[in-house]
């Protein structure tokens, strides 16, 4: 299924390696089921881009997403967002900061106001955005900011698991001081909403992860699992949610195991990714959950070493589009908005 709007594709860190990707997913349109898609951009940078790599890719400004619809199957359209500096592959530049957040900005009103069918990022910098004043934990907290949500979900899917961590860009020791009953019954509320209502799945059965090793073990490792976890767990079920747990972590993720949920609940960051990268490294997807927008991105970061080379693998973009046009053909076809 694909969307009958074009997706829009934001520019990301520029020196990172979502130029070449942008690129690369164009050129797999012929031989793979990439959705048309509008990069929100500086159309120049993409141009030098596509001659330093040395690949033929045909670079058209746009003035609308409806132009770009009819653009895409000869020319990559580009939306243009200039940069105020010259790009130098894998060395960032602060100065081009506020480029980096206004093409976010513009994918976001133009999926929100329905004339983009969903917003897909490229992989921003924090640390150089910090340097220009951004005060968000992440790309996640930034679009929740815009879009008026306190707390967005993230959800990473792929290699036939979705998790969903109930902490996410905080340090260990600051995410279990946060860890609460109340976080887990949202995470795992708007988690199943999105389940029901974008894949399909009628009754999703959610597996919640303990905290400490074995799940504690009857209070001998911790007591996160009795006083906050299984509290939630009880309110999950008690709204008609299949969850259940608390689960050990490390025995929730082997083949066997993911035949028995639709999506696990994580209580840390690398609790949730660490197994989703494992099974999923080159083609993970972060889809954001709670937006009003449909809200995918590639499953890494923005690869300073391999920016310029033409040695970045761009399966995971090309699997966030593929997931966005899934997801908004999917809303589209029983009725609702992307």
């Amino acid at each position: 299924m694909t969307p009958s709007k074009v997706l829009a594709l934001t520019m990301g860190e520029p020196a990172g390696i979502g130029g070449e990707l942008t690129l690369m997913s164009w050129m797999a349109r012929q031989t793979r089921p990439v959705p048309p898609f509008l990069a929100i951009d500086d159309p120049e940078r993409l141009r030098a881009l596509a001659r330093l790599l040395g690949v033929a890719v045909p670079v058209v400004a746009v003035t609308d997403a409806g132009e770009a619809a009819a653009r895409f199957d000869s020319a990559l359209p580009v939306l243009p967002v200039p940069l105020p500096v010259p790009v130098a592959p894998g060395r960032p530049d602060a100065r081009n900061c506020h480029a980096v957040l206004a093409s976010i900005d513009r994918a976001v009103a133009l999926s929100l106001a329905g004339a983009t069918a969903a917003t897909v990022t490229n992989p921003i910098n924090k640390a150089v955005l910090y340097q220009a004043g951004f005060r968000h934990p992440g790309h996640t907290e930034y679009l929740g900011a815009l879009l008026g949500v306190a707390h967005p979900v993230m959800m990473l899917e792929g290699g036939g698991l979705r998790v969903v961590p109930v902490t996410c860009h905080l340090s260990v020791r600051q995410a279990i001081a946060s860890l609460t009953t109340e976080a887990i019954v949202h995470w795992g509320r708007i988690t199943a909403s999105a389940l029901a209502q974008d894949f399909g799945i009628e009754s999703p059965r959610l597996a919640v992860a303990g905290l400490n090793p074995h799940a504690g073990e009857d209070g001998a490792m911790g007591d996160e699992e009795a006083t906050i976890i299984a509290p939630a767990i009880a309110a999950l079920r008690a709204g008609g949610i299949r969850a259940s747990g608390p689960h050990a972590a490390d025995t929730l993720f082997h083949a066997q195991a993911r035949t028995r949920y639709d999506a696990a609940l994580c209580m840390l960051h690398d609790q949730a990714l660490i197994p989703l990268k494992t099974l999923a490294f080159d083609s993970g997807v972060n889809i954001t959950l709670g937006l009003p927008i449909i809200r995918t991105s590639p499953d890494h970061g923005t690869a300073f070493d391999l920016a310029g080379t033409g040695t970045a693998n761009p399966d995971s973009l090309i699997a966030a589009l593929v997931s966005a046009g899934r997801l908004a053909a999917a809303r589209a076809a029983t009725g609702q908005r992307p």
